[in-house]
């Protein structure tokens, strides 16, 4: 297809995997409800997000070289069929090891259809629309993400089972397969040799593309560390009743949505750099005051604010990067999911601090995060952009 135009009917089917990306942000919900319901540690209970988060580690790139030779619609698909199984199952057989065992393979899926969705999405849009349609579809992966808390529980109370929203949100992901499916989208092959995980890791050598990598890992980190903490953290230091502390995540992420939402018109006049670095800045302030602040509203304001500054850096970070190596956009892509594995690592890293020092401790580990983004942003930046 020509890249001349938005045609609506193809980059509609491929906006809603995006929807689908946003379900594993239900790690927060499971860190919770698995926590109440099997009387878990921090540190077990944050083991959740590292089954979903650790295969963007192992499988990115594999994942990148694989859809460089078959192709990424089909890549996609794939990964939807095996994000619906993964929330499928712990409805069905509901433990805390078959809990692990569905948050796994919706990682593995959902690694799967971040490598594709994104490198998708620049392949059907006008090259000078990539920034802006990468944050467009973040902004309805925050809706998705917004979503996950509020119908847990409404499900939770009008049913009594939380775990309706897992079934709700599989029957998406197979009616999503189904519409890309019927969907023909003619992919564009800039690359006369194919990608080799040689190829990929060598790109390493890159220190532009090496700093964005780190920029990813520490971003979704934060993005996790946020969603999977911010319900301890109000009920713990705020003490915060239950039901409204877990909503403090949908204040996170409906700040993403209107940051993505923003970001999607802002940058299309907009240099994409200066806003990567504004976004960084404010990012990392944000969780500073978060940290010292004592007023229970006005922590739920800055979380929504956190959301709302960092929505754009994942998007950025990965437009940009591509735009500057657009021949190497499926080995890029691979790299930057496997730093998607922050998910994993960050979360993981807060429960363990929590655990032995304190919470404030463990939150401090966003504040590292976010000051690394801030000089990466600034530096690389400056040299490349």
């Amino acid at each position: 297809m020509t890249k001349e135009k938005l045609n609506l009917r193809i980059i509609a089917p491929v906006l809603l995997s995006f929807f689908v990306m946003s379900f594993v942000d239900l790690v927060g919900i499971g860190v919770d409800r698995a926590k109440a319901d099997f009387q878990l540690s921090d540190t077990m209970a944050q083991l959740i997000p590292s089954a979903a988060f650790l295969w963007f580690f192992l499988l990115s790139v594999p994942v990148g070289i694989f859809q460089d030779r078959y192709g990424m619609k089909r890549t996609l698909n794939l990964g939807m069929i095996l994000s619906a199984l993964g929330l499928v199952i712990p409805f069905l057989f509901y433990s805390f090891p078959v809990l692990l065992i569905g948050f796994a393979l919706l990682g593995i899926g959902n690694t799967i259809i971040q490598v594709s969705a994104n490198p998708l999405l620049v392949n059907v849009v006008p090259s000078a629309r990539a920034s802006s349609a990468l944050s467009f579809s973040q902004f309805i992966k925050s809706v998705g993400s917004m979503l996950g808390a509020p119908l847990a529980g409404l499900f939770a109370a009008q049913f009594g089972d939380w775990k309706i929203l897992l079934l709700v949100f599989g029957a998406v992901s197979f009616l999503s397969v189904l519409w890309l499916g019927v969907t023909k989208i003619e992919e564009k092959n800039v690359r006369e040799e194919p990608a080799t995980m040689g190829s990929a890791f060598k790109l390493l050598g890159n220190g532009t593309i090496l700093s964005m990598v780190l920029v990813i890992f520490l971003v979704v980190g934060i993005d996790v560390g946020v969603n999977s903490t911010s319900g301890q953290f109000l009920m713990n230091k705020l003490e915060m009743e239950q039901t409204i502390a877990e909503s403090g995540r949908s204040f996170y992420f409906f700040g993403k949505m209107l940051g993505t939402f923003a970001g999607a018109l802002l940058l299309t006049w907009l240099p994409s750099r200066k806003f990567l670095i504004w976004s960084s800045i404010l990012t990392l302030f944000s969780i500073i005051t978060l940290i010292f602040n004592p007023v229970s509203f006005g922590a739920l304001v800055i979380i929504f604010l956190i959301g709302l500054f960092a929505a754009n850096i994942f998007p950025l970070t990965f437009s940009l990067t591509i735009s500057k190596f657009p021949a190497r956009a499926n080995e890029i892509s691979g790299l930057m999911m496997m730093a998607v594995s922050g998910g994993a690592v960050i979360p993981l890293l807060i429960g363990w601090l929590t655990d032995r020092i304190s919470l404030t401790a463990g939150m401090f580990v966003l504040v590292a995060c976010a000051l690394y983004i801030v000089i990466a942003s600034l530096t690389a930046g400056r040299k490349t952009y």
